[in-house]
């Protein structure tokens, strides 16, 4: 079994550069801002987040195919290395610290390409998490000073905290009533929004999470961390890993109730 830790470490060199890039020009008063066909922005610090990362893994793993937020898929093969530059660029736009670059390592397996490493990094809350398939996850400053993330034991709805990026999305799909039904129940709600809820679940600080939309790019390392913490990521369908356009996140003890909710549309 592929121990995957030589990829961890690259991945890290690769936040490293990442995160340089992003804070010098994160809060500039002349960042440039575009907005893509999706309506959705970009600023410049993505695109050259993205180039970075992508020409670094080039020259360091050229036989690896690439698959970025802002610039598309590049290359073939069973080993795919997967980019968010900046996830919560709305936040880095208006100067909101929450906001991370997220990279994944993703393998050719049974039931198509599996995250094996992910690495979260969000420089301007000081913070980093990261995983490699049968290693566990961590969060910490470095490999060398890390932390070990488990999730929660929280086995009771009315004990857990749950935690959302908004209310729209749910309602655009028809399921914002089972999404209402869940925050009555649950002890505590925060709408966190982006990559942050999955972190604080396999930390154990949040129990559940969930999103109604979502890209490859915005999970793949999210659910690689999730699932070493002990925890459980899927979509609202029930299926493994990042592959359903959503994703819901939990602890694994309220997981069935949690999707149980989120599909229910009356």
């Amino acid at each position: 079994m592929a121990d995957y830790l030589d990829d961890l470490r690259f991945a890290h060199v690769l936040a490293d550069a990442a995160d340089a890039t992003t804070m010098a020009r994160f809060k500039a008063l002349d960042l440039k801002v575009e907005t893509k066909p999706d309506m959705t922005p970009v600023s410049e610090a993505d695109k050259a987040a993205e180039e970075l990362i992508r020409g670094q893994l080039q020259r360091a793993r050229p036989r690896d195919a690439i698959l970025g937020e802002e610039y598309g898929v590049e290359g073939t093969g069973p080993r795919r290395w997967v980019v968010d530059p900046i996830d919560g660029t709305k936040n880095y736009v208006r100067g909101v610290p929450v906001w991370a670059t997220l990279i994944s390592l993703m393998e050719a397996g049974e039931g198509g390409y599996q995250p094996v490493v992910g690495v979260v990094s969000a420089p301007a809350l000081g913070r980093r998490w990261w995983a490699a398939k049968g290693h566990g996850a961590f969060t910490g400053r470095s490999l060398s000073s890390a932390s070990r993330l488990h999730v929660s034991r929280v086995a009771e709805l009315p004990d857990a905290s749950f935690a959302y990026s908004s209310l729209s999305g749910w309602e655009e799909r028809g399921l914002l009533n089972g999404f209402l039904d869940l925050t009555r129940e649950v002890w505590r709600t925060r709408a966190y929004g982006d990559f942050w809820p999955y972190m604080m679940v396999a930390e154990g600080s949040v129990d559940l999470c969930a999103e109604p939309e979502l890209s490859l790019w915005d999970m793949a390392a999210n659910a690689i961390i999730v699932t070493e913490a002990g925890g459980t990521f899927t979509g609202l369908d029930g299926r493994p890993g990042p592959h359903s356009g959503n994703a819901a996140a939990s602890n694994g003890l309220l997981h069935d109730e949690l999707l149980g909710y989120l599909n229910e549309r009356y």
